[in-house]
């Protein structure tokens, strides 16, 4: 992308992400209504903008005035989020060049997806009234966009966040919805989304190469179904990821999910094993959940590009690290991380540490001899962050058994001493804190260690799987400097 197809990306996008107005059409007084769900999140959000309600019916809500069409706003409008039945689409199209209008977001289903002729008819009209108009079409069948910067929500449900430099695209507004409650609940913050529905007009491709111009935003989540021009998009993403890191979920692999992406937001879909070569080919991570997304768009958040290759295992902090050092080395090393052994001077020192007897010293690394020793356990990791085949150490902590050998504060003061070595070294730890019975404390520790850098996963596996990608892609942009 040119210097100055960026730029005017940027200027194009930026009345839709940072808009001085917001129309909600179809806005209500009935608290049932999704139209008053709409205009109620984008005041709770603190939007500063103007926000004008807009229904026929007249009258008031939430204190604020309701115009009986978009034309009798006063001013211009940047963003409409339109909630009216699919008939009356392209009446309110007609009004928008009236207004100056940057972007309609259609929360309004029921087109191309239900597979009517009407719905098709109603599409191609509306993107011919776009064109003519001179604004853009997010959706139909869609969230719009999402700018917690902007005080924008995802969503009628308000739901906002923290400000950050993670963005994403998303075909579908509940897996955009569930990004966001993810991210709040596992310190990813979001430079913006956009929720694009049936892409009719501004799609995924649009979407990308913004978020690739966009300063704000670092690496990028996808969310897709299917396209128009799926050559187009994978082109597409192949330029993105010479830039950013693109993580990839496709979704409608198989013969069922493609007729749900159907009938969801009538995408047509490709095969799997097509697209799963081609992004990779194209520099993109491909991932398989939503679980997997979110993992990953938190360690590259973290970790930026991680570019090392040995990691160590850290387990046992109470007791019972046996087990989880036998069976940790089997799940990151099947999932392709190196855990090399550690240099005979680090494995002599920690011997002097921890012992002999009862002790695994190689990697992973057994720290219940410590019996709870503060000063051991800090000396053990500063030992293995300090020996030369380790990039990144990999702590599995359980709550429930830290718990139940130790007090509370003594838990908080393991936690401090991962934050502070983290704060004193280049090389990245990373947290497993498994659920259990002793949640409520494990999510308290969970948002200390993210406020700190220390990305944190439910198991060894997911973290392992995080760790690869994020590898993966440091391999592919050293790859491009060759």
């Amino acid at each position: 992308m040119t210097e100055s197809s960026s730029r005017n990306l940027l200027q194009e996008f930026h009345r839709i992400f940072y808009p001085e107005s917001i129309a909600v059409v179809g806005a209500s007084q009935d608290k049932r209504k999704a139209g008053y769900y709409w205009l109620k999140a984008v005041v709770d959000a603190g939007y500063t903008g103007n926000v004008y309600p807009v229904n026929p019916k007249g009258g008031e809500v939430l204190g604020l005035k309701i115009y009986p069409s978009l034309r009798a706003i006063p001013g211009t409008v940047d963003y409409a989020i339109v909630c009216i039945p699919r008939e009356a689409a392209p009446s309110l199209l007609d009004d928008c060049p009236a207004k100056k209008v940057k972007a309609v977001a259609f929360f309004t289903a029921g087109f191309k997806e239900i597979g009517d002729d009407v719905g098709y008819k109603l599409e191609e009209e509306m993107v011919s009234k776009a064109q003519q108009g001179g604004f853009r079409i997010i959706g139909p069948n869609c969230l719009g966009v999402y700018c917690p910067e902007w005080k924008i929500p995802c969503g009628p449900g308000g739901t906002i966040g923290e400000s950050g430099t993670v963005g994403f695209i998303s075909q579908s507004g509940g897996i955009s919805a569930q990004l966001v409650e993810l991210g709040i609940a596992r310190g990813i913050k979001y430079s913006k989304g956009i929720s694009f529905g049936n892409g009719i007009d501004l799609d995924s491709i649009d979407s990308l190469k913004y978020m690739a111009a966009d300063p704000k935003t670092s690496v990028i989540g996808a969310y897709l179904e299917g396209v128009r021009n799926g050559s187009l998009l994978l082109n597409t993403i192949a330029e993105v990821t010479k830039v950013k890191p693109v993580i990839a979920w496709k979704a409608g692999r198989t013969e069922a999910g493609a007729a749900a992406a159907k009938s969801h937001t009538g995408s047509l879909t490709s095969s799997a094993a097509v697209w799963s070569a081609a992004l990779k080919q194209g520099g993109a991570i491909e991932v398989h959940s939503l679980e997997e997304l979110a993992d990953t768009l938190l360690i590259f958040q973290q970790l930026q590009q991680w570019r090392g290759k040995g990691i160590a295992i850290v387990c046992g902090l109470a007791d019972g690290g046996g087990g989880i050092a036998v069976s940790a080395s089997d799940t990151c090393t099947e999932l392709g991380l190196h855990m090399p052994p550690l240099s005979p001077p680090t494995r002599q020192r920690l011997t002097s540490l921890l012992g002999q007897a009862g002790s695994i010293l190689h990697n992973p690394v057994d720290v219940s001899q410590a019996a709870g020793s503060l000063t051991t356990l800090r000396q053990t990791i500063e030992l293995i962050l300090a020996d030369s085949a380790i990039d990144l150490v990999l702590v599995q902590e359980d709550m429930g058994m830290l718990l139940d050998y130790f007090p509370w504060e003594q838990v908080e003061a393991i936690n401090d001493i991962l934050i502070d070595l983290r704060t004193k070294q280049d090389k990245p730890l990373v947290s497993v804190l498994p659920p259990g019975p002793s949640d409520a404390a494990r999510l308290q520790i969970e948002r200390r260690l993210s406020q700190a850098s220390i990305p944190v996963f439910t198991s060894m596996e997911r973290a392992a799987r995080a760790i690869v990608n994020l590898s993966r892609y440091s391999h592919f942009k050293a790859a491009l400097r060759s």
